[in-house]
């Protein structure tokens, strides 16, 4: 069934200058955990010291992500942005400052924390503007824009690490990190400036019923998919690179990286391109247990050309899940919610992944790179059970109400 194409949604009036600013800032995001790397390390010459402070960033990311949405929700994006972004910049020269003059290791990594707490959820601010934009009538497009938001989020984790890496190797590391802050803070400006695409704020009321729906088992079920899917993510960094080093072969890793990568790039493009029949909860359930089915030769995989083949069929289901999470929720959670509720399922993600990076790291120490692959197919029969019992609750008329459309 033929749905929405790209280049329609894109001449949807604003659609492009959102989508187009808020994908320039998301690469100086992706750029900037990686430039806290280059940065610390080529002050310090210590990982140990760079990890700490890159660490310290990603949870207060983590942790402050859906509080900075709450204020999204309330005051709007326009009037909000630009003073986390200001807020931001500050973070990231307080950064900047201990470390060029070799202050003591736990200033930067009270610098490094308050560069994660002030770093806007662009993904959760365009998600938004989407839902926004394509209510009612228009709201069988949101899959298509949503395979649209996981096909930019791929693209700037694939180039935004490349270009930091680029910068701070053949040039002084700071200059990485201040290129990525420069990428958030000008898409992030532009974003703002964007005024006609920005959902409207609701009422005192409004907001209270809106916060109650991030309680409701339907949301709780979709972060509880993207928990599980973060300790994928964080168990098979850890697995992937253990597995190249145990055949002597350390170089493959990042080819084997690329090719689960572009298969999810592949994947998503299809996906947007297609109206499905099977309602989302449906899909949800199918394609979690795809995935689950596709780690299994993870656990027997003795080649890279071997793990090579998994990892692309690992690949190609994660976009899917991406699209369908971000569709059930703006069908879970009141509108007057849904900047909060994408940054909830953000943060689910990203601490799932560094929970089982530290767990998986040390089964990999233990037992070898597949005791981290069991982990990560654990994680995804977790999330398999997740959905089936979502989709379940659905068949039996017990899915949350469609805010979106009768709001």
């Amino acid at each position: 069934m033929p749905s929405a194409t790209y280049r329609t949604l894109l001449r949807t009036p604003g659609a492009a200058a959102f989508f187009l600013t808020a994908t320039v800032a998301r690469t100086g995001i992706a750029m900037s955990s990686l430039g806290i790397i280059w940065l610390v390390h080529g002050r310090t010459g210590s990982y140990a010291v760079a990890g700490l402070v890159t660490g310290a960033f990603a949870v207060a990311e983590a942790v402050v992500g859906p509080q900075l949405a709450r204020l999204f929700d309330r005051f709007s994006q326009t009037r909000v942005l630009p003073l986390i972004l200001l807020a931001h910049a500050t973070a990231v020269g307080t950064l900047l400052a201990p470390v060029e003059n070799d202050n003591p290791h736990w200033l930067m990594t009270v610098a490094g924390a308050l560069a994660g707490a002030t770093i806007p959820q662009l993904g959760a601010l365009s998600a938004a503007r989407w839902s926004a934009l394509l209510s009612g009538d228009r709201a069988a497009s949101l899959p298509t824009a949503f395979a649209l938001e996981s096909l930019a989020n791929g693209l700037c984790y694939l180039t935004g690490p490349a270009l930091v890496t680029a910068v701070g190797s053949s040039s002084d590391p700071a200059y990485g990190m201040v290129l990525a802050t420069a990428l958030v803070v000008g898409g992030g400006l532009a974003f703002a400036a964007q005024r006609r695409t920005a959902p409207a704020t609701s009422g005192a009321a409004e907001r209270k019923h809106a916060g109650r729906s991030l309680l409701r088992p339907g949301f709780a079920v979709l972060v509880g998919v993207n928990l599980t899917l973060g300790v994928y993510f964080g168990a098979m960094q850890v697995s992937v690179t253990a597995f190249a080093v145990e055949l002597g072969a350390p170089d493959t890793a990042a080819p084997l990286y690329a090719v689960s990568n572009c298969a999810s790039l592949l994947a998503g493009w299809l996906y947007g391109l297609r109206r499905w029949r099977a309602t989302p909860q449906r899909q949800l359930a199918l394609v979690t247990t795809g995935l689950t089915l596709s780690t299994l030769p993870l656990l027997v995989a003795d080649s890279v050309p071997t793990l090579a083949a998994a990892l692309a069929v690992t690949g190609l289901t994660i976009p899917p899940i991406l699209v369908l999470s971000s569709t059930l929720t703006t069908t879970s959670v009141h509108r007057a919610a849904l900047t909060q509720a994408f940054a909830w399922l953000a943060s689910a993600s990203a601490a799932g992944s560094a929970g089982a990076a530290a767990l998986s790291g040390r089964a990999v120490d233990a037992h070898g790179a597949h005791a981290g692959f069991a982990i990560a197919a654990a994680a995804t029969a977790a999330m398999a059970v997740l959905a089936v019992a979502h989709a379940r609750a659905g068949t039996r008329g017990s899915t949350p109400g469609l805010y979106l459309k009768s709001s």
